[in-house]
């Protein structure tokens, strides 16, 4: 009786399983499809799992490893760059330089209102993660964009760009880049103030 009363109810769009017979078999179907490859699948994981214990480099001695690194936030940002990299007052803070092996460079950028790097480039791209104020960004041809605090911006390999506080904002932004061959930015000349303009 109630399968007959589901069944009256049914739109044309319904599924076309007919007096509750399909939805007897879902879990005998779904067994039988399942546990083969569930099977493969646990199958797969022990092979690769035994695979990386092969390949896995054997673990440091306590006495080689270095000591977990803490960096205290109260630490004062160095004002400017070497090269002429900023316009402006802007303050670097090396939260981690690449060191052997790695090759991964983190840094808190701060700019007062008014300052910007130069045109620069990167050899494995750059990704910004802005954590405080308003800015702005342009790739070479592009238009310049604006970039808020909670924004991440990436740039490609080799893009030639600049970012920047606005005229009248600070913003702050976490940088992540990678060196390679020992290099890890290209400075090249410094953005025009007809340049520096949304």
């Amino acid at each position: 009786m109630l399968g007959r009363i589901i069944d009256s109810r049914r739109g044309s769009g319904d599924a076309p399983w007919g007096r509750g017979k399909w939805p007897r078999k879902v879990p005998l179907v779904g067994a039988v499809v399942l546990i083969p490859m569930l099977a493969s699948a646990v199958a797969q994981a022990f092979q690769a799992r035994g695979a990386d214990e092969a390949a896995a480099p054997q673990a440091a001695e306590p006495d080689d490893q270095k000591p977990v690194m803490v960096k205290r936030g109260a630490e004062k940002p160095s004002t400017g760059w070497p090269g002429g990299f900023f316009t402006g007052s802007a303050g670097v803070d090396r939260l981690f330089p690449a060191e052997e092996p790695s090759r991964l460079a983190i840094a808190s950028v701060t700019f007062e209102p008014g300052a910007r790097t130069a045109w620069h480039s990167h050899p494995l791209g750059q990704t910004l993660v802005v954590t405080e104020g308003t800015g702005w960004v342009q790739g070479w041809g592009g238009k310049v964009r604006e970039i808020k605090a909670g924004d991440v911006v990436h740039t490609p390999p080799n893009q030639k760009h600049w970012h920047d506080a606005t005229a009248t904002t600070r913003m702050k932004h976490i940088s992540v880049v990678e060196r390679l061959d020992g290099k890890n930015v290209e400075v090249m000349e410094p953005v025009s103030d007809e340049q520096y303009r949304p």
